[in-house]
């Protein structure tokens, strides 16, 4: 195996204590003032970005800048709160005298190979936590945004952020490569279940840890109490929204029966914005399974709910789904027989975005998470400090010894601790109290 190229990461490494130690509230203030540019520049940033990857004004500002805007409100109230240290409280018999605490420490040079479909959220949301966290940034923006990467570097550096600590890689294939060859501890990847495979086995090689957010293929199941006019317009706009370049679209409609012919005359007199819809009614057929970047969507009928997440768990990709119904409590019962990263219960797409909430799939759907609580702590590794009062180490001494009371101390402590009856509870604590009293000896 090569070794890793540092060029790219020297600058980094010796920033990286500094920036780490760095007390949080200090952090902090690069995304306060990064969130007042994201509205000062918001019409510079919908226009570069309309013309990057055509999008409507007004819909960057709702998809794009007022979700990142959140991300960094949520970073700024509960990162204290997040990465502070934790003390772990009880502890057994045999470590009386320790304290430990859980301490989150940064894992170091983060590297990001971004994606274009939403090019400020899906970019901004993990480069922030990386940050905030105390780890310097390696960012490979996509090819198709690199106008839009730039300026966003740029907001970064201007809320305060030192250079040296977030670089931005040229917008190029060569870029990626040199990404994932770099001294880097730890990847975050956007994009394709077929590349982020790729990206899998390299790091495996070299032992560094990732975090894919790969692709969809999502379902909406619309159960027999839904209201069938509102759970087709929210089908059409999951499946339209940005033209169907969304890893969460719903690409597959799973209706009940009764309602099936209702839902698919209330989806075709929607506007077809593009929309290409394909129609499964029979159980059995073979339905969509396969991720796509374009508005399509296939609508098929179940009879019972055992079919609907049967055919649900057809698709290898476990990103998100969403439920359509009047009762929130069958909702929530189906919701636990869907292995996906999140579900809406009468929604779609949008609650993804909540800035406190996790985000990530499984299976084909990649691993890891980004966003809110547990977005924040993938950006960080736990490091148990322990220290023991006292000089009394029975485990030492009968090393050291080979005095056999070691075994009656630790004997005592299972029996002590453990054992069915009082009574073998209390002579294990008599075995316990004679073997600490004769372990010293030789």
């Amino acid at each position: 195996m090569n070794p890793p190229h540092t060029t790219i990461t020297n600058a980094c490494r010796g920033s990286l204590q500094a920036w780490s130690e760095t007390p949080l509230r200090e952090r902090l203030q690069f995304v306060r003032e990064l969130r007042y540019l994201l509205v000062e520049s918001r019409d510079e940033l919908t226009a570069v970005a309309c013309a990057e990857v055509e999008r409507i004004p007004y819909e960057m500002i709702a998809t794009d800048v007022l979700p990142t805007a959140a991300a960094c409100r949520f970073l700024e109230n509960e990162s204290a709160r997040i990465l502070a240290p934790r003390r772990i409280s009880g502890r057994p018999l045999w470590l009386l005298g320790c304290r430990d605490v859980v301490h989150r420490r940064p894992r170091g040079i983060v590297g990001i190979l971004g994606t274009w479909n939403y090019p400020i959220f899906l970019n901004a949301v993990p480069i922030l936590h990386a940050l905030v966290a105390g780890n310097a940034v390696i960012w490979k923006p996509s090819e198709r945004t690199p106008k839009m990467a730039t300026l966003l570097h740029e907001l970064f550096l201007r809320a305060g952020v030192p250079a040296e600590l977030f670089v931005l890689l040229p917008a190029t294939r060569d870029g990626g490569e040199t990404l994932l060859e770099a001294d880097i501890d730890f990847l975050h990847f956007t994009g394709s279940e077929p590349v982020g495979r790729k990206i899998a086995t390299r790091l495996g090689e070299r032992l560094i840890p990732s975090a894919l957010e790969l692709s969809g293929c999502d379902a909406m199941i619309v159960l027999p109490d839904a209201d069938v006019q509102f759970a087709a317009r929210a089908a059409w706009f999951g499946a339209t929204l940005n033209k169907g370049r969304t890893c969460m679209a719903v690409r597959r409609a799973i209706v009940a029966r009764p309602l099936f012919e209702t839902f698919e005359n209330a989806l075709r007199a929607l506007p077809a914005n593009g929309l290409s819809i394909l129609i499964e009614p029979a159980i059995g057929h073979p339905s969509r399974r396969d991720a796509t970047f374009e508005p399509n969507l296939a609508v098929m009928a179940y009879d019972t709910l055992e079919d609907a997440v049967r055919i649900h768990a057809e698709s290898p990709f476990r990103l998100t789904a969403s439920i359509f119904t009047s009762d929130a409590i069958a909702g929530n019962e189906l919701a636990a027989k869907l292995r996906v990263g999140a579900v809406t219960i009468n929604d779609v797409i949008a609650p993804t975005a909540h800035p406190a909430t996790p985000f990530g799939g499984r299976s084909a759907a990649g691993w890891g998470v980004t966003q809110g609580v547990e977005g924040l702590l993938e950006m960080t590794v736990p490091q148990v400090v322990t220290t023991r009062k006292g000089k009394f180490r029975p485990h030492i001494d009968a090393a050291i010894s080979g005095n056999p009371a070691a075994g009656d101390v630790t004997t005592g402590m299972l029996r002590l601790t453990h054992a069915r009856r009082w009574r073998e509870r209390w002579s294990g604590m008599w075995q316990m109290l004679c073997g600490m009293k004769n372990v010293g000896k030789n």
